[in-house]
């Protein structure tokens, strides 16, 4: 899809021609204005080239991206499948500079990478770089539980506090949270709390 100020790119391919990739890639790049791909399942082989023209990457947690080595079909006599070897060093070298430019990585970890096939999975792929972030709604998801956690520690504290001045013992304390909180072990450390914080809430 097309807006005024962006180009979004959706990706759900196991890939192609190697040539029409990189078309499809140096046409996107060549683009006025921000393009935002989207690997919503998966984006393999080419058109894990063509993930690679995003301003912005945006990938599933559920969702894969896969690079390896080109694929020909050769025929001929020992030399003939010798100088076809030779002949597709150029288009690797190519791939892997894509993928090592957007990642960061060395060249020569990429080419680790197409040579063994590899497979990265959303988180994977956002860790190492060839992926920006997770599609939206995973985002959000995301935030969520964080937020939705820094609120729990957030109440602990509070009531912590509000037990101290009670005169309850910090011992007590903890095993009065720890167990309003289903017995958790690590309960303890998130509500220990120095006076200063104490007179904060």
């Amino acid at each position: 899809s097309i807006g005024s100020q962006e180009v979004v790119v959706e990706i759900n391919s196991p890939g192609g021609d190697f040539f029409e990739g990189v078309a499809i890639y140096n046409m996107l790049r060549a683009h006025p204005h921000k393009v935002t791909v989207r690997i919503l399942g998966l984006a393999a082989s080419a058109a894990s080239v063509i993930a690679m023209a995003g301003d912005q990457i945006q990938i599933g947690k559920a969702g894969f991206l896969m690079v390896h080595n080109a694929w020909v079909v050769a025929l001929g006599n020992r030399h003939d499948l010798r100088d076809a070897a030779e002949t597709m060093e150029p288009f690797d070298a190519a791939m892997a500079g894509l993928y090592a430019d957007r990642s960061g990585a060395q060249k020569s970890k990429a080419t680790e990478w197409m040579d063994s096939e590899t497979w990265f999975n959303g988180e994977l792929a956002v860790e190492v770089g060839l992926a920006d972030g997770f599609l939206p709604a995973d985002a959000v998801t995301e935030d969520k539980t964080k937020a939705e956690a820094a609120n729990g520690v957030y109440a602990t504290r509070r009531l912590d506090a509000q037990l101290a001045k009670t005169g309850m013992p910090r011992s007590e304390r903890r095993a009065l949270l720890a167990e309003a909180k289903g017995g958790m072990q690590d309960a303890a450390p998130a509500v220990t709390l120095d006076a200063g914080e104490i007179a904060a809430l």
